[in-house]
Order: C-alpha cells, then structure tokens, then sequence
C-alpha cells in the first residue's frame, strides 16, 4: 500500500499518467479480489467496507426493481447492518419477514420457503454470523431464490478468507465483505453483484465504479484489500489448519479447566470463532478479570458498547449474561 501513499499518489480517475498507475493498481484488485469469491473482475464493487455495501445492496435493489414487489426476507440474526436496513425500509413502506432461527442458530428452509409471496423480491441471509459462528446452509438459500426468480444477498463478513466462498456454487447473487476481517485495512468492502442485476446508487457523483459509486478513489486501500485477498487465496489450506488449531486448543482449555462449555457442536462452525457460555461467572466480570490476558467480547463490536444480551442471543432464547465471544 504505501508507494500508493506516497509516489504513485494520482487520480484513478484521471487520464493522465499518475493517475492510470494508480487505475491499474485498483484493476489489478479487482481480479485478486474476484478470485477469492470466483466471480468476474467486473462484478466487483469497492466500497468503505461491508456495511456500505450491505446498504447499496438492499436499497439500491429495491429502488431499482420496486416492480417486482415490495417484500424482503431476512433473519433476526443477521448483522445490525442489515437489520437497520430493513428497519429502514419498513418506514418507507416495505415489508420484512424476520425468520426465527432454531437452538444451533440455523434457519428453517421449509419457513423460508412458506414466507415467499409473489410481492418477495429480496432474500438477505448472512453466510457466517458474526457472534456465534454458525455456517447457514447459503446454497440451499441460494437455490430455493432462484427457483423462486428472487435475488439473494449474502453477508460474508465472516466466511470470506475463512472458508470457501464461491458465488456461482452458492447461488449468491450479492456478496458482501470487509477488508480488514481478512487481514486488510480497515475502511475498504467489497459488493460483488451479478452483471444482471441493476441498482440504484446510494452515491451519485463522477460515476466511478460503473455509475454505482461516485467519489475519488481510495486507492492504496484498495490495493491492500487485493493483496489481502491474494494471500488469503494462496494460504487457505495453511491459515484454516492454523485457526482449527487454535480453535481446539481453546475450546480443550474453557472445557477441562471447567470454566465453560463451547455452544453449537452439533453443526458446522466457522473455524476462527467460538462462543462460550461460562460455568459460573457474569461474562462482563470475566472479560474484565481476564483482560490482562486477551481481549475478547460478549458480542460483535458493534455492540459492544451497550452492556445487554445480544440480540443474536436474544433469538436463540438465550438470556443469561454468560457467553462470551472469542474470535482470532
């Protein structure tokens, strides 16, 4: 990223020679970035990071295709991103189906199916959530909206660089990431959409990024997400055994030493987050006895600043002050 800092310091947008060195350090991103998810280069938007994204993507779609109904189907558990979005929404006369979600955190695809209407234009379902590490079966999700000629959106904050994410394998017709959940700077996302698929832009101005986002561009941020994606791509194998490692190693120690037990053994889980209920501490007591230790959260971050559960756990009926949330 620095000599984009520094040296090579142009207008992406302008023609002159700065400005082209500085374009095809961001072209060459988007092919490192489009590998990751196997996608086309050109399907590849660059935004400030996944909640931009996430709210291009809903609003900007139903702006865009409001013929085609005025009904969204998400989950209680999916990111504040999306969630105040369909809050939004609602306000503006939508309507969202928040589907419940069972004890492992995972949606039902009989109700999902059964919420479908012929207004339904939107599905919304994150691929990895954030707080507890469930894995939603998205290429069912995906196949069940393209049957239903229904676009799906995909929140992939947490699985893109930590499992495999294949866009065309899944069904996604929307993807959605942060650079730095992958080891990039923070400030830069990605919303991969389909070549098909028409929005609404959330910010007008010189037309860059096909007319969808105006702006100057931020290149060496940019840059650092398209090396972030490339290494990611090419240490898969290597950082997955390292993260399952250290994923056992402590889910051995909470459970031997008898401090707590490990949630949501019985499905699949992302292999760099754990949730664990505590045996017989406040999770909010433990964390501050504990954090000349580590640091960890009883949630996601962006909840992390108001002292209640969690609407994740909320949802799965869980309503002790005693799981926490480690992530590494």
């Amino acid at each position: 990223m620095l000599p984009y800092f520094t040296d090579f310091y142009g207008n992406a947008s302008s023609n002159h020679t700065f400005g082209k060195k500085a374009k095809d350090a961001i072209e060459k991103s988007r092919v490192q970035v489009s590998s990751l998810i196997n996608c086309n280069n050109k399907e590849i938007i660059f935004t400030s990071g996944a909640t931009e994204s996430i709210n291009l993507g809903i609003k900007g779609y139903v702006e865009a295709n409001s013929d085609k109904g005025n009904h969204i189907i998400t989950v209680k558990t999916e990111h504040k991103a999306v969630l105040a979005t369909c809050e939004y929404l609602e306000s503006k006369g939508y309507e969202v189906t928040y589907l419940d979600v069972d004890k492992n955190g995972l949606i039902n695809l009989e109700e999902l199916t059964n919420s479908i209407t012929n207004r339904t234009l939107l599905i919304c379902v994150m691929y990895v959530n954030n707080e507890i590490g469930v894995i939603q079966p998205i290429q069912e999700i995906g196949k069940i909206a393209r049957e239903n000629n229904i676009s799906f959106l995909c929140d992939a904050t947490q699985a893109v660089g930590k499992i495999v994410v294949d866009v065309e394998e899944d069904n996604i017709d929307m993807l959605c990431f942060s650079g730095h959940k992958l080891s990039g700077p923070k400030g830069v996302g990605v919303l991969y959409k389909r070549n098909n698929i028409i929005l609404t832009p959330l910010i007008h101005g010189g037309g860059q990024e096909n007319e969808l986002r105006g702006g100057t561009y931020n290149t060496p941020l940019i840059v650092g997400l398209g090396k972030a994606s490339e290494l990611a791509l090419s240490e898969f194998k290597s950082n997955t055994t390292t993260l399952l490692k250290k994923r056992n190693e402590l889910k051995e120690y909470y459970e031997t030493n008898n401090i707590g037990v490990v949630n949501f053994q019985e499905v699949v889980t992302a292999p760099h987050i754990l949730s664990i209920t505590l045996k017989d501490q406040e999770a909010e007591e433990f964390l501050m006895l504990k954090s000349k230790e580590f640091v960890a959260s009883t949630g996601s971050a962006c909840n992390a600043a108001i002292v209640e559960i969690s609407h994740v756990l909320k949802a799965l009926k869980i309503l002790e002050n005693k799981t926490i949330r480690i992530s590494f």
